[in-house]
């Protein structure tokens, strides 16, 4: 039996002073008093949070999860790690469909190596099946409508490592695509998605429930002669049904436009993301990702011309930051959104201190620095 001692303990919303003991990997009890214990640990004044919940991220400490090898991805994963990230999705990017699979086989390997300290939840493909009108930093060549024979192969030989499938759903005819994935145990999630409200319609009533990185890559209202037709951000607004991911660095939406989101959807329906790059976390200021030249600066990776952004370096202790120093919420809050929402999005069995639930764990300060983490109860950092 393990004690973890905090007199900031994240419970739900609010915080609880007392004890997390922990048996077998998993939140045996929470305690207002000491009970006997094994080993001890005291973080009396740092918050003990549950473990992060990044569903999308292509790399990060110099480490993609996209055309490169099974080490860079536990590389990859570990970095994450050290910013409080317990539970990961590796994301892969649009691109030639064996580079896309390989990226998966890369994953899934990394995920049964043993190797990497954090729990991989399975890969996240962004692509290729999205909209070209809407590809933001996806390379426009790439980008095909579904291809059955591509699709079904994949999911047939590594669904079990595929978490969740980003694609737009107005190409997506009946919503074939996107039965055949949840009907897999794939989470839809409409992105990169020039769609209007009838094509969302068809996708939730086919299993969709999530909207990749709002306002990024989302079409909004348009008129033809006069008739209006909601779009993708209108939609996730109005059909409750729908989960959103926000990247939350602060800079891809403004501190006022993720407080109007979290107005209009609520907390339980709002996942922090952050959508790193794999220069998130270098000292990189300058290069070359897929044949595209960047700069970094004001927080930001963005093309060099300076016209558009061309990603996120941001870490998940990051996401909190924001919330917190900028948008006006409490360090529960802002933790809910990165532990319990995503949790609920992906039923990964951890997103709380409570009974029962998997002890990953995160220890920081009132800065929001990461002092500890815990998986499955172990310390790893």
């Amino acid at each position: 039996m393990i004690e973890i001692k905090s007199d900031k303990i994240i419970v739900g919303k609010e915080l609880f002073d007392g004890y997390v003991y922990v048996d077998n990997g998993l939140i045996a009890s929470l305690s207002d008093k000491k009970l006997p214990s094994d080993k001890a640990f005291d973080f009396t004044g740092k918050y003990l949070s549950s473990g992060f919940i990044d569903m999308h991220t292509h790399g990060g400490g110099g480490h993609a999860f996209m055309n490169s090898s099974v080490n860079e991805v536990i590389d990859g994963c570990n970095f994450h790690l050290k910013h409080g990230t317990t539970s990961i999705l590796p994301t892969v990017s649009a691109g030639e469909f064996t580079a896309m699979r390989r990226a998966v086989e890369n994953i899934a390997a990394a995920k049964d190596s043993g190797k990497v300290y954090s729990r991989i939840v399975g890969a996240h493909l962004e692509g290729p099946y999205l909209s070209a009108k809407q590809s933001g930093a996806q390379c426009p060549s790439f980008i095909t409508l579904p291809i059955e024979k591509d699709y079904v192969s994949l999911v047939n030989d590594l669904g079990q490592y595929i978490a969740r499938w980003t694609y737009a759903p107005e190409h997506d005819e009946g919503g074939k695509f996107c039965k055949f994935i949840t009907e897999n145990g794939i989470i839809a999630s409409a992105g990169h998605t020039d769609a209007k409200y009838g094509d969302i319609k068809v996708a939730i009533e086919s299993g969709c429930k999530l909207v990749t990185h709002l306002y990024s890559c989302t079409s909004t209202v348009t008129r033809d002669h006069g008739f209006r037709s909601l779009g993708v951000i209108e939609s996730a607004f109005l059909r409750d049904e729908l989960y959103v991911e926000i990247i939350a660095d602060g800079k891809h939406l403004p501190p006022e436009l993720i407080e109007m989101i979290i107005k209009i959807k609520g907390e339980d329906k709002v996942a922090l993301i952050t959508d790193s790059l794999e220069i998130a976390g270098t000292d990189v200021k300058e290069g070359v990702m897929s044949g595209t030249e960047f700069i970094v600066e004001d927080g930001v990776c963005k093309l060099k011309d300076r016209s558009a952004f061309a990603g996120s370096v941001a870490t998940a202790d990051g996401l909190i930051k924001t919330l917190v120093f900028s948008c006006g919420k409490s360090v529960p809050e802002a933790v809910y959104m990165l532990t319990k929402v995503p949790s609920e999005i992906l039923k990964t069995g951890s997103g709380e201190i409570a009974v029962g639930k998997n002890a990953d764990l995160c220890v920081f300060d009132d800065d929001i620095n990461v002092s500890a983490v815990f998986v499955g109860g172990k310390k790893v950092i």
